[in-house]
């Protein structure tokens, strides 16, 4: 292949994308015939597309057995390789497609629970007075690599900012103490003593967050927390809204919950982040007038709550 005085070539074991395809059906349906109706090919075509992979890489993706197809080993961890990358192809192009729609894409990552209980309620307004912008977000629990990722910004915690970032400000973090009242009755304010008597939901990513709770206050913590692990914030109020114990959230996250009653504050005590929550941006890119409105909306936002 040329794209003017550049050769580019792929090597002869790589596979193609219809033979990717033909890999995947034929391991998930078991059979050739299968696979070429699902396809829209005939069973010669999609025969040929495995035999030739197998040639090239030299190994035997499928054992033959009575007209059925059964993954190799070497087959079968190709076939998960092999799905991931039609999906990553299938979401680069339906991104890129988006473009054709008219108007801006704001690709955005964002911590999970931050886009479910604060970002997302709030992102209406916006779109209303920018109905030609399409939003894309992703969940992202790391620090983003803006040279090595698509997004335009990321809302996440500051302390994940990585040099070569722009930080704005947004939201500073006040942990409260909440229940699900079917866990604690209707006590109006539990001691930390009786507190320590309940199963304490821990945030696994956070895990130091009920000892500076504890210490917050001048009692000493448990000497081991009981109670579920889980991986971020939502998890964690889902949790407590089961009544699985009680937990130690961000005020900005549990705003719905208290006014529905799911969850109650039991404690007066609140807990200051280390880190507030920001607008991350790559230092040397210049904004489009899209990213500048969607901070601008954004700043206002969080200042208005």
């Amino acid at each position: 292949m040329s794209f003017g005085n550049i050769m580019v070539l792929r090597p002869n074991y790589t596979p193609s994308i219809p033979e990717l395809r033909a890999l995947v059906f034929c391991g998930d349906l078991g059979s050739v015939s299968r696979a070429a109706a699902a396809l829209n090919l005939t069973q010669s075509a999609v025969s040929r597309a495995i035999r030739s992979l197998e040639d090239r890489l030299g190994v035997q993706l499928f054992h033959r057995v009575r007209k059925r197809l059964h993954l190799s080993d070497a087959g079968r961890a190709m076939v998960h390789e092999s799905r991931e990358i039609l999906a990553a192809l299938d979401r680069s192009a339906r991104m890129t497609m988006a473009f054709g729609k008219g108007g801006d894409v704001l690709r955005l990552a964002v911590l999970p629970t931050l886009a479910s209980t604060w970002l997302i309620p709030r992102l209406p307004e916006f779109l209303e007075t920018h109905p030609e912008v399409s939003i894309d977000l992703t969940s992202a629990l790391h620090p983003v690599d803006f040279d090595e990722s698509p997004f335009d910004a990321a809302l996440q915690r500051a302390v994940m900012a990585r040099k070569g970032t722009d930080v704005v400000h947004l939201l500073d973090e006040t942990l409260i103490t909440v229940a699900a009242p079917k866990l604690v009755g209707k006590a109006a304010d539990v001691s930390p003593d009786q507190l320590a008597g309940y199963p304490l939901i821990q945030l696994a990513t956070r895990p130091e967050l009920w000892n500076d709770w504890f210490s917050r206050l001048g009692t000493p913590p448990p000497d081991s927390l009981k109670g579920p692990r889980v991986q971020h914030f939502d998890m964690v109020i889902s949790a407590a809204e089961a009544g699985l114990g009680v937990a130690l959230l961000p005020d900005i996250f549990v705003q719905s919950a208290l006014a529905s009653g799911s969850l109650r504050q039991i404690h007066p005590q609140g807990l200051e982040g280390t880190t507030p929550y920001a607008l991350i941006r790559p230092a040397g890119r210049q904004p489009s007038a899209t990213m500048q409105g969607f901070a601008d909306w954004l700043h206002h936002a969080a200042l208005t709550g």
